[in-house]
């Protein structure tokens, strides 16, 4: 009973390289959650590979893994943030190994960023900025103002607070609000806005020597990023990819759940849980690939067009009808779910006509990469 990921190692690791090459040598990969449905271990191994010293995780809870995976840096992505008590029992325990000096924690608050300050020992950080994403993150106001406090200005000049730079998490589309930059009339919106940070940054690095001058950014192209780097010569740029480096070539990457059983039905059968009927003279098939995989489950729809709203409300109204497609592809095309799938497998139909696999054949199947969990990754070996 296997749902499995197989990956054409040669082809991957290609795009890899492309994507390393073009981002140059300060790439920080991005590992995080169930590392892109291929192991949170297997691509800190990847990254190794390819000469990259710096990782970003999730939250502090992935830590642990990854530290004793990799000898680099391990940069936490979710903010530091005091109240949240199960989060500092986890910081508490990560900060007592050895290898803790390598984390480096996000801090996107002035408290957060004060707390540590006024801690005994020392930290390593990120301070992030607020960018058009609104979710995490200091304004430009906020930040002024504490960089500009005592307390934080002597423990970052003592070297109780190492700032490693300034953090911008860009939206993939790009920002609906124009950033005006005086002498700047040229770029995208995501350009004008990472580069008005610079500004900011830069200024800040001039007057506290200790600040590093660099910027560590998410959600930017290749072509972009070498835009700012022209805007803004004097600060250095770190660009975290997780999304396009490791699931950039999806044809290198081949999803498939085994068939179990075949049971061809007459009409009328009542199959499963819910005892559903399916369509005249079909093929009822059972395949690895459940819920506790990821089959199933889905985030909501960005519905960003009228074409997507159209598909969303008509896969509603299927659902609705108690009607689902899989993700289970078999003889070109896509098959209906009998009911909605059991924990490790699912029942899917085939209609009456169709070429019925055999007990140990793979049906391949569209999923989403980070909600997926797989029961064997093969071909990274």
């Amino acid at each position: 009973m296997s749902f499995v990921l197989s990956v054409d190692a040669d082809r991957w690791r290609t795009h890899l390289e492309a994507v390393c090459a073009a981002a140059g040598r300060d790439l920080v990969p991005v590992i995080k959650g169930n590392g892109y449905g291929l192991g949170q271990v297997a691509l800190a191994a990847e990254a190794d590979r390819l000469g990259c010293r710096t990782l970003a995780v999730g939250t502090v809870h992935e830590t642990r893994e990854i530290l004793g995976a990799t000898t680099g840096d391990v940069i936490v992505l979710e903010p530091f943030e005091p109240r949240d008590a199960a989060a500092n029992v986890a910081w508490e325990r990560i900060l007592s190994c050895p290898d803790s000096a390598r984390l480096v924690r996000t801090v996107s608050s002035a408290a957060a960023l004060r707390s540590l300050a006024e801690a005994s020992g020392s930290a390593r950080v990120l301070i992030e900025a607020r960018t058009s994403m609104h979710r995490f993150g200091m304004d430009e106001r906020e930040l002024l103002g504490v960089l500009a406090d005592t307390v934080v200005r002597d423990a970052i000049a003592h070297g109780r607070l190492e700032v490693l730079g300034l953090s911008l998490h860009l939206p993939m589309a790009q920002p609906a609000d124009e950033v005006a930059i005086r002498g700047v009339d040229a770029g995208s919106a995501r350009v004008r806005e990472v580069a008005r940070w610079a500004g900011i940054w830069r200024a800040e690095a001039d007057s506290l020597a200790s600040l590093a001058a660099t910027l560590w950014v998410s959600h930017c192209s290749d072509d972009e990023l070498a835009e700012v780097g022209r805007l803004a010569p004097r600060v250095a740029l770190r660009p975290r990819i997780g999304t396009r480096l490791w699931l950039g070539d999806r044809g290198s990457l081949a999803v498939a759940g085994t068939v179990l059983a075949v049971h061809p039905l007459p009409h009328g059968t009542h199959v499963g849980y819910r005892q559903r009927t399916g369509p005249r003279d079909g093929t009822l098939v059972v395949v690895s690939g459940g819920t506790a995989h990821g089959i199933g489950l889905s985030a909501p729809s960005p519905a960003g067009s009228v074409r997507q709203r159209v598909v969303t409300a008509g896969t509603g109204a299927l659902d609705a009808a108690g009607r689902s497609l899989s993700p289970f592809t078999w003889a070109g095309s896509r098959r209906w779910f009998a009911e909605p799938p059991h924990q490790h497998h699912s029942m899917v139909w085939l209609p009456k006509g169709c070429v019925v696999p055999s007990v140990g054949d793979a049906l391949a199947a569209d999923v989403r990469f980070t909600t997926s969990r797989f029961d064997a990754v093969q071909g990274l070996a």
